[in-house]
């Protein structure tokens, strides 16, 4: 307790000094403390997953040992599961998912323990051969780090949103060492609504993460290959590649996310490890490329070599036959879905994006080489096209064409294919986007009407909560009251409506003012007539967990000006109207604009 109050006493001064400048500033310092931050972090991870996966499997080679592989995996699981069930107790995965919820209904604010948990949690998954990816994590992680030093200057909405897509820039600029393609994830993935002028911030935090990656792991590219220069004859095999990287991003949106339900419903956690850390093992075991995020293998292909699991795994015979090497690869590349599912819902962390390069390279390389049997003679460069692959696949998938053109040039450094990768990326996209609708990270959010987009009118109704905009200060009367009953109300109330409940306050109606002006003044009437005399039905209910953009089709379908608030009992809570929404709407949408 008492390091806390030290640590606040050491930042204070920081806190006031900062307070003091002006907003444009404090952004740029604060983007260029979040980008270090992230770069650090970045690196972090990525030693801590090499130096597991080396401590685990750099001592045996051969078919004597390979039996780890049935083993590692779920070990690595175990303890993940163990670690966030009673340490961090809290669900850490999808971590871009998150990202969006934080941002749709959680005012950008990420808890704490996010700024380590996942990277632990994950480096330990991946490191035992889980077979997931690092950079899901990491997103999360630098989206906490940006949110939670937003939290502590007291930043608004706007700029906590500015400094979170700023931790997530960054995070994907420090673990590619692609600044250019961190700011496009957090524009095109992450779907914030940032103007120009609030940019700097993500440029400054993505190049300092960057610069960080650079000084701790070298100036070499993530992905270093041999490529052959672009020849336009290969454009229509680049074309092919698109439309198959299209067909494979819907199998894996779907797969994946079909996968991941059916293992989650078995209940009992340990149950669920066991079954999925099984199958793990045992597919890892038949197919080692699975084991871990496979980069080694995505090196090899890159550089135009050929994979060798002599001694590896029982299956090694496929590769020695010209036609089922292709086909190998082909079952890989559908059985990384079922693998990246059983780490994940098994209990560990980690995920997709790993898989995505992984799969699309599988895809280029398969597309390739079925191409090169086909012609009796290598006729297009496989290495090109295994490059080409990531970024259609990944363009298809997470939905992001710009994204994924300019992080696999930027961690490849194979800008001399722009066209093709252009050309790959834009007919994937395209193609996927006519059958599935959502990405990978939205699908399931935006069902629940909880995704966030680049429309401003949309964003705005879907960060606006009916819980905010419910008024409550209307007197209420019950249904078998007398007039002379409600007349006292009104003498009472500043409202000209009235809510009518029943004896256990649920709603029946409501009476207007001037429903009862013409009686209102003839005392006879007072104890003959009853509230029910007045009253009438509402034209819709509104329930207290509604959607804004339902309760918006409400009002325009009935026309009313006011609409009555109840809970899934009917009970009755309050009301809502057109004009606190519209207030409501103009708050939040200076927020939403960023300008």
């Amino acid at each position: 307790m008492k390091s806390k109050f030290m640590i606040k006493d050491v930042l204070a001064p920081l806190r006031h000094f900062l307070n003091r400048l002006p907003e444009r500033d404090v952004m740029i310092i604060l983007a260029l403390f979040v980008g270090v931050s992230c770069g650090f972090a970045a690196v972090t991870l990525k030693l801590a997953i090499l130096y597991i996966h080396r401590g685990l499997t750099s001592w045996f080679d051969g078919e004597l040992y390979n039996f780890l592989y049935l083993i590692y995996p779920g070990v690595g699981m175990l303890i993940a599961m163990l670690f966030v069930k009673y340490v961090v107790k809290d669900n850490i995965g999808h971590g871009v998912t998150k990202v969006l919820l934080a941002v749709s209904k959680n005012e950008s604010k990420i808890k704490r323990h996010n700024v380590w948990s996942s990277m632990i949690a994950s480096s330990v998954t991946i490191g035992f051969g889980g077979s997931v990816g690092a950079e899901a994590p990491i997103v999360y992680t630098g989206a906490a780090i940006g949110s939670n030093v937003a939290r502590y200057m007291g930043l608004s909405y706007k700029n906590m949103t500015i400094l979170l897509g700023c931790g997530a820039a960054g995070a994907v600029a420090g673990i590619f060492k692609a600044p250019l393609a961190g700011v496009l994830f957090t524009l095109e993935i992450l779907l914030f609504n940032i103007s120009m002028s609030s940019i700097l911030p993500l440029l400054l935090s993505t190049i300092s993460a960057t610069v960080i990656s650079y000084m701790c792991l070298g100036d070499k590219p993530p992905f270093e290959c041999s490529l052959t220069p672009f020849a336009l004859g290969n454009i229509p095999y680049y074309l092919i590649l698109g439309l198959f990287s299209a067909l494979c991003s819907v199998y894996f949106t779907r797969m994946t996310l079909w996968l991941e339900d059916k293992i989650k419903s078995v209940t009992r956690p340990f149950v669920r490890w066991a079954m999925a850390a099984g199958c793990l093992g045992l597919l890892i075991y038949l197919f080692p490329p699975l084991f871990g995020e496979g980069y080694e293998y995505l090196h090899e292909l890159l550089n135009g070599g050929t994979i060798d699991l002599e001694g590896q795994t029982l299956l090694a015979f496929c590769l020695r036959k010209a036609w089922l090497v292709p086909v190998f690869f082909m079952v890989v590349l559908l059985l990384k879905v079922f693998s990246m599912s059983f780490t994940n819902a098994g209990g560990g962390v980690g995920g997709t994006f790993g898989p995505t390069l992984f799969i699309g390279a599988l895809a280029g390389f398969v597309v390739s080489r079925t191409i090169n049997l086909i012609g009796g003679a290598p006729v297009v460069p496989e290495q090109n096209f295994v490059l080409v692959g990531m970024a259609g696949l990944m363009s298809g998938v997470m939905q992001a064409p710009m994204t994924a053109i300019f992080l696999i040039a930027d961690m490849t450094g194979g800008y001399e294919l722009l066209i093709p990768l252009i050309l790959t990326s834009t007919v994937s996209y395209a193609v996927t986007r006519s059958i599935e609708p959502y990405s990978i990270y939205t699908k399931r959010i935006a069902k629940k009407g909880e995704l966030l987009t680049h429309d401003s009118d949309q964003a705005v109704l879907t960060l606006l909560k009916t819980s905010e905009v419910i008024e409550s200060d209307f007197l209420t009367v019950r249904i078998d009251a007398t007039l002379r009953d409600l007349v006292e109300k009104v003498s009472q109330s500043k409202r000209n409506i009235f809510p009518v409940v029943d004896s256990r306050n649920h709603f029946q109606g409501y009476v207007s003012l001037e429903d009862i002006r013409r009686d209102m003044f003839k005392y006879e009437l007072y104890d003959t007539l009853h509230v029910y005399n007045f009253m009438k039905s509402a034209p819709a209910y509104v329930y207290v967990d509604e959607k804004m953009d339902s309760v918006m089709r409400k009002f325009e379908q009935t026309g009313a000006w006011n609409l009555p608030v109840v809970d899934s009992q009917r009970t009755y809570v309050g009301f809502v109207s057109k004009s606190k929404i519209f207030s409501a709407y103009r708050e939040q949408l200076k927020q939403v604009s960023h300008d």
